[in-house]
């Protein structure tokens, strides 16, 4: 049995162990509020748990430990993201949310931005005691700020409803925090509907207009190619080696698999291997290109014989599309591919093999493009009516 007492203005947490009292300050002086916690707590003895008072852990104490926690789990860039969100969450609240990859331009050192005058630097953040004390209010009203001023899509915006909930989930389980009620707050947030995905890709006369217009660039028309016709992610066109490519046996196939090359590791984006069958419109291209020698043994070399940039890569993709009257991208690319293999009936599971994708989101993007294998009759009116027709002759015969 656990009783209040009082001392200096602040209410204190008494119960006894065996023959010990044990005593923990409710850090409060509103007898609500510590009556609230004593329910919480004498409930929590009830169902067998014997320390369930909420804890007090600075926000960016469990940050920092986070953003060192996927930092080791994820791939870099995939990491990065999730500290974007976080930054913008909580703001440069401790060193590993600090921007320290920036490059300030010649521009920016003579004319250095105002204080105040970055947008983003005036938009609200979640801003709090301690991690326990972020409420449900605080999460929807941080993701509502921004949907409206910055114009977030659903999307986004249940992005950083979903950051937040894989941090306090972590906090709980591996940095032992105890929110009050138990529950996680970013979880009660409500989601943003999300409408159903845009997917546009090449018909066939528009690849041919697309390899068309970069034959004159002969290093880039193949890696065109390549994105149309395997469906590749930019990193994963831009990771391939000389022996990722298969072409001299029965069964050639372009191998994305994780390495590391010259100290630098890479994974790709599912952190699953996965081997990508080469079609006869692929070996048409591949067959006459010859990768030039480079120290990394890469694939597709950049302009300057080192590992493409993928940034760069999509900057000197855009200005050639841009002045052959193209806007094009490298995901326009791999939706064709994922397109065409559906509306030739291969299965949603071999495309999302092929794709490095779940099936769940290649039935998001392709469903409707697989044609089925024998027409379906879903003339409900018809059968209704013939239903009907039956009835009343029985009934006329009766």
């Amino acid at each position: 049995m656990a009783s209040l007492i009082k001392r200096g203005g602040t209410y204190y947490l008494q119960w006894y162990v065996g023959a010990k009292i044990r005593r923990r300050s409710l850090r409060t002086g509103v007898l609500q509020i510590a009556k609230e916690q004593l329910r919480q707590f004498e409930s929590a003895q009830h169902r067998g748990l014997d320390d369930s008072l909420p804890t007090r852990t600075p926000i960016a104490e469990v940050v920092t430990a986070y953003v060192e926690h996927i930092r080791d789990v994820k791939t870099p860039k995939s990491a990065q993201t999730d500290v974007y969100y976080l930054r913008e969450a909580f703001g440069p609240i401790c060193a590993a949310l600090q921007i320290t990859s920036r490059k300030v331009t010649e521009k920016a050192r003579k004319r250095p931005r105002k204080p105040g005058q970055d947008r983003r630097c005036r938009q609200p953040v979640i801003a709090a005691d301690c991690l326990e004390m972020i409420t449900t209010a605080d999460v929807a009203t941080f993701i509502h700020a921004h949907k409206r001023s910055r114009g977030l899509a659903p999307k986004t915006a249940n992005r950083y409803r979903e950051i937040l909930v894989r941090l306090f989930n972590w906090a709980e389980k591996h940095r032992g925090i105890r929110t009050p009620g138990g529950r996680n707050p970013a979880a009660k947030v409500e989601r943003f509907a999300e409408p159903a995905p845009v997917i546009t890709y090449l018909t066939i006369s528009q690849i041919k207009q697309q390899l068309d217009a970069l034959a004159i660039l002969p290093h880039l028309h193949v890696m065109v190619a390549c994105l149309i016709y395997s469906g590749l992610r930019r990193e994963e066109l831009l990771w391939l080696q000389r022996q990722d490519v298969d072409l001299h046996t029965t069964l050639p196939r372009i191998q994305v698999r994780a390495k590391t090359v010259a100290g630098k590791s890479w994974q790709p984006k599912t952190q699953r291997n996965r081997a990508v069958p080469i079609s006869q419109d692929l070996m048409t291209y591949l067959r006459h290109y010859n990768p030039p020698p480079t120290s990394g043994d890469w694939f597709f070399p950049g302009p300057h014989g080192k590992r493409w940039d993928s940034d760069n890569f999509s900057t000197d993709l855009r200005t050639a599309n841009l002045n052959a009257g193209l806007q094009w991208t490298c995901l326009h690319y791999r939706h064709t591919f994922g397109s065409q293999l559906a509306q030739r009936g291969m299965s949603l599971y071999q495309i999302s093999y092929f794709l490095g994708n779940s099936p769940e989101i290649c039935r998001r993007h392709y469903a409707t493009l697989v044609a089925p294998d024998r027409p379906i009759d879903i003339s409900f009116m018809d059968c209704r009516q013939n239903v009907f027709e039956r009835n009343h002759s029985v009934q006329s015969q009766d």
